[in-house]
């Protein structure tokens, strides 16, 4: 019986093979990758000439932070602090020029829990400042544009102090009623 050898091959030359082929076998592999395709409803993408889609949100008005006067101003404070279940002791609102600073004092409230809302109209922030006596139950600087509701305990009957700052013209306006 007759064997016929195979020729041999430098192992420089087989190593190199086996780097090409590695190289090619897995180029497609990732070639020929799964792929995960869904229907999200949403239909074709579109095509150059459709109508490209806009916001329907309409721009802010850029006077909606001015100061108001006059019926405006009740116009706002009616919405800004809006009716509540509990007794009002005292509602405070108005104008403040730019740089000034209003002190308001409440009538004698009785003892107990009172939501104090608090709110601005301005381009800038609105400080207000409630105090018991020298005590100050409330300290903050509103950003316009929200109204902000604080929870006060009056200890014993008390005249609360309010005061609102302003750098630019501001309108302000608070209520202090028993929860």
């Amino acid at each position: 019986m007759h064997t016929v050898q195979a020729p041999r091959v430098p192992r420089r030359a087989a190593a190199a093979a086996g780097v090409v082929l590695s190289g090619a076998l897995a180029a497609g592999a990732a070639l020929s990758g799964c792929e995960y395709v869904y229907d999200d409803g949403r239909g074709p993408l579109p095509s150059a000439t459709a109508p490209r889609f806009t916001d329907a949100a309409l721009p802010q008005d850029p006077r909606r932070n001015l100061p108001v006067t006059g019926a405006e101003l009740d116009r706002w404070v009616e919405q800004v602090l809006p009716e509540t279940e509990g007794q009002v002791f005292h509602t405070g609102f108005g104008l403040l020029e730019p740089g000034t600073t209003r002190r308001e004092s409440t009538g004698q409230l009785p003892s107990g829990t009172y939501s104090l809302t608090l709110a601005c109209k301005s381009p800038r922030r609105v400080s207000f400042t409630v105090r018991d006596g020298e005590l100050a139950l409330v300290d903050l600087s509103v950003r316009c544009g929200t109204s902000r509701v604080n929870v006060i305990h009056v200890s014993n009957d008390a005249v609360l102090s309010v005061e609102v700052a302003a750098q630019s013209g501001a309108n302000f306006a608070f209520r202090v009623s028993r929860l």
